[in-house]
């Protein structure tokens, strides 16, 4: 849990999913798992053709065992401090509001889309291929705007190197509690989050995913393991088999709808 944040980087054509081929691909035999995100599961397979694995067909969804909401944040300098003034400068530009993504296809560059279409402005992406090159480029005002997970950016915040001015989660966030939530400013379907969830191949025989899922769902419950995640900003979740089923559909849908909408082609 260690590596949870931003999901697996990969470059702008995405090209590396190798992980998820890899237990795709496996057999079912319950010692082929994966810790899967949204961007490689829901958002990958509408916007990249070529993906080499079907997370519908090929994976099975055990626990969602954490979520990291995102924060809308600018600059220090920026002369804006609310999503309002953010909106409102937007439209007034006569040409793209710039948001750093740390790579095409993931829940950042979609959820600026998103944000984008609702609020009725448009953006200019700016994908980074390193994390830290797109938190310099916020920091350094290179860049109007991102949206970065909480976990990620919670600390850059608490440091004066970023201003957040709004969660998409549904309720403040302990680690920042002044930031309100984009439902707060009248916008409450910005409400997107980086979600991690443990998938097994499809073959796996049920009576294995039965277990399987109430030994990870207890592992991130238990009080050391979820004290840890919490103070790295993750809402630890450890979801039952049929709830973590509804949410991957529920979110396959959303994400198809989203990348349709802005035409995006990864290869």
């Amino acid at each position: 849990m260690g590596q949870l944040g931003e999901g697996r980087r990969r470059n702008a054509d995405g090209a590396d999913f190798a992980e998820q081929q890899a237990v795709a691909k496996s057999p079912g035999d319950g010692y082929s798992l994966l810790l899967g995100e949204v961007g490689s599961i829901s958002i990958a397979p509408p916007a990249f053709a070529k993906l080499p694995y079907d997370p519908a067909k090929e994976l099975v969804v055990l626990s969602e065992v954490v979520r990291s909401d995102f924060l809308l944040v600018v600059p220090v300098a920026s002369p804006v401090n609310s999503v309002p003034d953010f909106i409102k400068a937007a439209k007034a530009k006569n040409d793209r509001t710039n948001f750093a993504t740390f790579g095409a296809g993931t829940p950042g560059h979609f959820g600026a889309e998103m944000l984008a279409e609702q609020a009725g402005f448009k953006i200019e992406p700016i994908h980074f291929r390193a994390t830290g090159d797109a938190i310099t480029a916020i920091v350094a005002g290179e860049v109007q705007a991102a949206f970065v997970s909480t976990a990620l950016g919670a600390a850059q915040i608490k440091a004066g190197k970023m201003r957040a001015l709004a969660t998409t989660a549904p309720a403040r966030s302990p680690l920042l509690p002044d930031v309100p939530t984009f439902t707060e400013v009248g916008m409450p379907k910005a409400d997107f989050s980086a979600w991690f969830a443990v998938f097994v191949p499809a073959g796996t025989p049920a009576n294995v995913q039965d277990l399987l899922a109430t030994q990870v769902a207890a592992a991130v419950k238990s009080p050391d393991v979820r004290q840890k995640l919490q103070e790295a900003g993750f809402a630890v979740t450890g979801t039952t088999r049929a709830e973590a089923d509804r949410m991957v559909r529920g979110e396959a849908t959303r994400w198809a709808a989203s990348v349709k909408a802005t035409g995006f082609k990864g290869d």
